[in-house]
């Protein structure tokens, strides 16, 4: 009896961005060109890096950083893009997430410099606005109407997760799982109708292993945590994520918060906001926001609970709050 269907190809492609990699898992027909796609792939991360870096003097976003306060200026359309949902989940996380802490990030040595303590003297006594209160735009023009350094490492790594995928389809890929630095999205389901798992990962410093296994269809998943980029000051470990209000760090936020979505870049945003308000304001926002988000929280020197919140998570949130690992 003759074959009514053709056999997949798996191909896993990668390559360096943003400071890490990228990645591609996909099935495609034989005769693909992996070539022309991993070109594809590669300059889909590329742009987005050259828009939006702030390790690139001479990236789009380092451009509008120096650009004087109250003109207008022209932006490419995707770095437009990442602007608007910035300041969007800026505004609804109640400047939770802001795009608009690029001279702590800088100053705290999270940045291309290392850190200067005159540096984070002058962030933590400067005087903040939020970003959407000081950033707008028209067309394909955008202004600041006070000074601001803008930071869009909270959401940039999601957008080209996010670039992967369109181009997978682009080419014709109706399921692949692509991602950059553990910010994953699925497309579709695997050629035996199978979900694409996804680990996420225990909050631990010293090695590098699952905290529960996620089946995605069709979605995006990133997760922010304090456990793997972080400054030791007076023997303490202080997080990248910045705390919009103090310029500083987070004192004492949750071990990590993971949030799946529909777009990576949103996953990648309400996971630094909920990060940023912690376990109990930030469940209370995903709730109001019909969120799906695993809080991981540490209780003691050694112990770790969870909390689950949205339909995704809610059937493992009464198992999930008592679990511990060691």
């Amino acid at each position: 009896m003759s074959k009514m269907s053709i056999e997949m190809v798996r191909h896993a492609l990668n390559g360096l961005t943003m400071g890490t990699r990228w990645s591609a898992l996909f099935f495609a027909e034989p005769g693909v060109d992996t070539n022309a796609v991993h070109g594809a792939l590669q300059a889909a991360v590329d742009e987005v890096d050259a828009q939006m870096s702030t390790w690139r003097p001479d990236s789009d976003l380092m451009r509008l950083n120096a650009e004087p306060v109250g003109e207008w200026v022209a932006m490419p359309d995707r770095l437009r893009t990442v602007l608007h949902l910035g300041l969007e989940i800026g505004r609804a996380s109640g400047g939770a997430f802001d795009i608009a802490m690029g001279d702590a990030v800088t100053a705290w040595g999270f940045g291309p410099e290392a850190a200067a303590p005159d540096g984070i003297r002058a962030a933590m006594a400067a005087p903040r606005r939020p970003a959407h209160d000081v950033l707008e735009t028209c067309g394909d023009q955008v202004r600041k109407s006070a000074p601001i350094a803008l930071d869009l490492n909270g959401i940039a790594k999601g957008y080209g997760v996010d670039r992967l995928a369109e181009t997978l389809r682009d080419h014709g890929i109706a399921g692949g799982l692509v991602g950059i630095d553990g910010e994953m999205r699925a497309l579709g389901l695997r050629p035996d109708g199978e979900a694409w798992t996804i680990a996420v990962e225990a909050p631990n410093p010293e090695r590098r292993a699952p905290h529960s296994i996620l089946a995605l269809q069709d979605a995006a998943v990133a997760t922010s945590g304090d456990y793997r980029h972080w400054v030791e000051v007076q023997g303490r470990r202080l997080s990248h994520t910045m705390d919009p209000k103090l310029g500083a760090p987070l004192l004492a936020p949750p071990a990590s918060v993971t949030v799946l979505a529909r777009t990576c870049a949103e996953a990648d945003a309400w996971a630094t906001a909920l990060m940023v308000l912690g376990a109990d304001a930030g469940a209370a926002l995903a709730r109001r926001c019909g969120l799906d988000a695993l809080f991981l929280l540490r209780d003691g020197d050694r112990s770790r609970r969870a909390v689950g919140v949205g339909g995704f998570f809610s059937d493992e949130s009464a198992s999930l709050a008592s679990a511990e690992w060691r």
